[in-house]
């Protein structure tokens, strides 16, 4: 309580005090300088030349967060999961640091409000919030070192934005899963992209999936491959429930509840 209303009298004497508020907000702690979070928080379509573009966009913090944020995974993993073994902890950090994941973390943080970019919503690349996420904890690193690195990412990340256990023992191959089982038991699956567009997160896709000709799933996601997984989770949650031999041979309906 003490430690939060000393920041709060700290800010007062700030100069740019929205500035440091709004990081304020997102860290847990007051940040020494703006620079390096302007730097992370600025997309490369933004730079003009190639000299500048080094300078001032993102890329360089980037490629530093990335080291940092794998380092901080593995270690909660290792303490985490006593007893798991190295192909576990390897995929499970595989689904923590994978690019959905930190893109819906930047956005969960609120970064994607804060990103400064020129169109980056009519782009194919649909990284960018999770790229400037890895930036951020770059931006981290440079103002305040590692330990605050490691403290931001456990204490304002895992297990607040993302859950670590939901990550580390999901099967993230949903659709594999599902075309392995229809290959087993022999019946049709289909996945059909029915809405593609961009919009202030960048790209968007909505997939569904159809068993025996039955839509069974649908997903979304920021992109086709993220779409068809939730969509393939989906149907296989209702296939646990169903029999097969009677779905193959049930015409009547094209939706199963």
């Amino acid at each position: 309580m003490f430690g939060k209303l000393y920041n709060e009298i700290r800010l007062l004497f700030r100069k740019d005090k929205e500035s440091y508020r709004v990081l304020y907000e997102i860290l847990g702690f007051l940040p020494g300088s703006l620079e390096p979070y302007r730097i992370a928080l600025t997309h490369s379509s933004l730079t003009a030349s190639a000299q500048k573009k080094r300078a001032m966009c993102n890329e360089r913090l980037e490629f530093l967060g990335d080291a940092i944020i794998d380092a901080v995974v593995s270690d909660l993993l290792y303490a985490r999961f006593k007893k798991e073994r190295e192909g576990f902890l390897t995929k499970s950090r595989s689904n923590l640091v994978c690019r959905e994941t930190l893109n819906k973390v930047a956005l969960g943080l609120g970064l994607d409000k804060l990103v400064q970019s020129h169109n980056v919503g009519r782009q194919h690349n649909n990284n960018v919030y999770g790229n400037a996420f890895e930036a951020f904890v770059g931006a981290v690193y440079i103002d305040k070192g590692y330990e605050a690195c490691r403290r931001f990412l456990l204490q304002r990340v895992f297990d607040h934005v993302v859950n670590v256990a939901d990550a580390a023992i999901s099967d993230v191959n949903y659709k594999s899963r599902l075309i392995e089982m229809s290959q087993k038991k022999h019946f049709p699956v289909e996945y059909r992209l029915v809405e593609e567009r961009n919009n202030s997160h960048g790209q968007y896709f909505v997939s569904e999936v159809y068993v025996c000709e039955k839509l069974f799933g649908t997903g979304d996601g920021f992109s086709k491959r993220e779409s068809q997984q939730k969509a393939s989770k989906e149907a296989l949650e209702k296939l646990s429930k169903c029999n097969i031999d009677e779905l193959r041979t049930s015409e009547t309906d094209n939706t199963v509840q």
